[in-house]
């Protein structure tokens, strides 16, 4: 059995002791200070644990079932990240030293404990632990970084070269030719190269202002936002054959980062195109905005080439191409994921073969 005393503070503490009275003694002192759980028996702190997020372990050394020392040994595996205190009555130095190799002891008090001591003790611990998973996220993070640049130099080298290597062997083609009137044929090859290799850069260059700029509100009319990029998009590849619909509901100016919001609609737009279905004669496009108390919902729905269910999972990913299609370069999805991210808000899909794809987006209002 255990006793909870809940407060507004951010710090849960678990003290086992097989003596009831100083269990007592610490929920007096401690519930208005932190979240406090107590345990008379490692049994009972262990189900504790299995069911409460804590931050700092205190345990009494002398117990008749285990010692504090072997208590902490025994919760090492399952509960890692907790701080541990040993809260010891005897000067026995032998038990402290084996408690900070085994148990991964913090720090150890002796009894009958000082209240402010004890106080400052708990609130340094929870400060070493928000550390240590600041340490773990940022590590997290990490590995996440070297992974993709790892992924992205690979991919890079490649999809850089291809449209260069391509113009190359048009060039020594159109050298070899000897019939003038088909040197506009090679020019329009190598424009087709030099335009997915500018695709290319542009991507780069959208995952690198994602990546780098502090998050920045500002007023957004979504109107004139997204006149604004339908313009610019008309123009690229693919854009002139686009039917594109907006119905937007916005009676009010909304706080967002605006760089993110156009990296997000850009791309989610741009993939619209690019997997458009050349076998329907009306390719649509159309962009649906609901402007709420607090949020702004996105839904951007095409009549394209649809996604297949196995690959749903998996669009979002850096440098990701369906096997079904060798369109596009893999990357536009991922920025915008990483863009909305950013915003701190959410994303969806729906999509069917050969009927279309529809994206809906979730974006908190901003400062």
């Amino acid at each position: 059995m255990h006793t909870t005393t809940m407060s507004a503070h951010p710090i849960s503490v678990l003290y086992l002791d097989d003596e009831e009275q100083n269990l007592t003694s610490f929920r007096a002192l401690m519930r208005r200070d932190f979240n406090v759980y107590t345990a008379q028996t490692p049994a009972e702190a262990v189900n504790v644990l299995n069911q409460e997020k804590v931050h700092v372990i205190l345990s009494d050394q002398m117990m008749p079932e285990l010692s504090g020392v072997e208590f902490f040994e025994l919760i090492q595996p399952d509960f890692p990240d907790a701080i541990r205190i040993l809260l010891t009555g005897y000067a026995d130095i032998d038990a402290v030293i084996d408690a900070i190799n085994k148990g991964q002891v913090y720090r150890y008090l002796t009894k009958p404990w000082d209240e402010k001591e004890l106080k400052i003790s708990i609130e340094n611990s929870y400060d070493l632990y928000s550390s240590r998973q600041q340490v773990k996220t940022k590590q997290v993070e990490l590995e996440k970084a070297c992974e993709e640049l790892e992924k992205f130099v690979y991919s890079a080298s490649h999809d850089l070269r291809a449209p260069l290597l391509s113009i190359k062997g048009i060039i020594k083609l159109a050298h070899q030719e000897n019939d003038a009137e088909k040197y506009p044929e090679y020019l329009d090859m190598i424009n087709t190269s030099v335009n997915r290799l500018d695709t290319f850069v542009q991507g780069i260059i959208k995952y690198y202002q994602n990546g780098i700029n502090a998050s920045q509100s500002s007023e957004v009319c979504f109107k004139t936002l997204l006149d604004e990029l339908i313009g610019s998009l008309r123009f690229v590849p693919g854009g002139e054959r686009i039917k594109f619909t907006t119905e937007i509901y916005q009676s009010r100016p909304f706080m967002v980062d605006e760089l993110r919001l156009r990296i997000i609609l850009s791309n989610l737009l741009s993939n619209a195109i690019k997997f458009s279905d050349p076998a329907k004669p009306d390719a649509e496009v159309s962009v649906s905005v609901w402007v709420r108390e607090k949020c702004c919902l996105i839904h951007v729905t095409d009549n394209g080439i649809g996604i297949a269910d196995e690959d749903q999972q998996r669009v979002f990913g850096m440098f990701f191409k369906s096997a079904s299609s060798n369109r596009g370069i893999g990357i536009g999805l991922y920025i915008a994921r990483e863009a909305i991210k950013r915003l701190n808000g959410s994303n969806a899909l729906h999509s069917s073969l050969g009927i279309g794809t529809t994206f809906s987006i979730e974006v908190p209002e901003g400062k």
